[in-house]
């Protein structure tokens, strides 16, 4: 049962994330967005230590140092790039290019480095999933294609790749939420330097405390523990493609929340964005079965 709700874990975690950008229109306007993310980070990260220190269940032994430093740097660094991306080379196109770019480096990092070579069902999901992602962000702007911003979205994708890839490794071994907790907190000392470099006196106002908040424990906190224990059991670059859901759920509370408008290519978009992951959530599912039923046989024949 829990693997079959694993690929439902990391698409709730993605749904979460998506509420940022919507989280973001809300804030004061002193609010820089790289300032934000740290902010983002630092909280999630004190929640997450909290619950681990409320609950107990703090796991110390044998942990790998090297392999935690390079998470926390992978999620810290994905800050800062994705949101210099979309400052330079706008948020369509910045966008696009960092989650639509994750999928497929995610699937060549365990093609070329664990020797696992993706399925063809998440090929043809995955493509499916980036197309819809274009077509979705098509109407938001005029495209500004800048090679710095390009480059930076790429490493923002890389990023969240390595992240995601890394963590698997992490919580094969360790509790969920001991390692979203460690990883978090060492990613929010990264970034630690930002919240002295931009003016954060908007974090006093109640709208700067509930944008905290609700980032910080919500889209960071919850989420990033979700896609944790959805890991266990999903591959990272499957998980990767399940978190496209994160501009399909921003997209649609831009709609219904902010009055934002989509033509008719970003809804076609929105549908085969849908259509990917359903197809990767539906192949996940029908693996695990087949996998049971072998299980089964196996027992019944000795």
């Amino acid at each position: 049962m829990k693997g079959k709700l694993s690929p439902f874990l990391i698409l709730l975690a993605a749904v979460l994330w998506g509420t940022t950008g919507t989280t973001q229109a809300f804030a004061p306007e002193t609010a820089h967005p790289i300032a934000i993310g740290a902010t983002r980070l630092a909280v999630g990260g004190i929640f997450l230590v909290l619950i681990v220190l409320v609950i107990g269940k703090f796991e110390f032994t044998n942990w790998p140092i090297k392999t935690t430093i390079l998470a926390s740097l992978s999620m810290a660094l994905y800050q800062p790039l994705f949101f210099s991306a979309v400052s330079i080379t706008g948020v369509a196109i910045g966008t696009v290019v960092a989650i639509g770019s994750a999928p497929i480096l995610s699937g060549l990092i365990e093609w070329l480095y664990l020797k696992v070579r993706p399925s063809k069902i998440w090929w043809y999901s995955t493509f499916l999933s980036i197309l819809g992602c274009l077509m979705l962000f098509s109407n938001k702007e005029s495209v500004l294609v800048d090679p710095i911003g390009i480059i930076m979205a790429l490493g923002a994708g890389l990023s969240f790749a390595c992240y995601t890839l890394i963590s698997r490794t992490l919580v094969e071994n360790h509790s969920s939420l001991s390692v979203v907790a460690v990883v978090f907190t060492l990613s929010a000392i990264w970034l630690s330097p930002f919240l002295f470099v931009f003016d954060m006196s908007w974090i006093m106002s109640i709208e700067g405390i509930g944008v905290s908040l609700q980032l910080g424990i919500v889209a960071t906190g919850i989420a990033y523990l979700l896609f944790a224990k959805g890991l266990i059991n999903v591959s990272s670059s499957t998980a990767v493609t399940l978190a496209l859901a994160e501009p399909l759920t921003a997209a649609l509370l831009g709609v219904f929340l902010l009055g934002e408008y989509l033509n008719i290519t970003s809804w076609l978009g929105i549908f085969l964005l849908m259509l990917g992951i359903g197809i990767l959530i539906w192949s996940s599912k029908n693996s695990r079965s087949e996998q049971g039923l072998g299980k089964m046989g196996n027992i019944e024949t000795f």
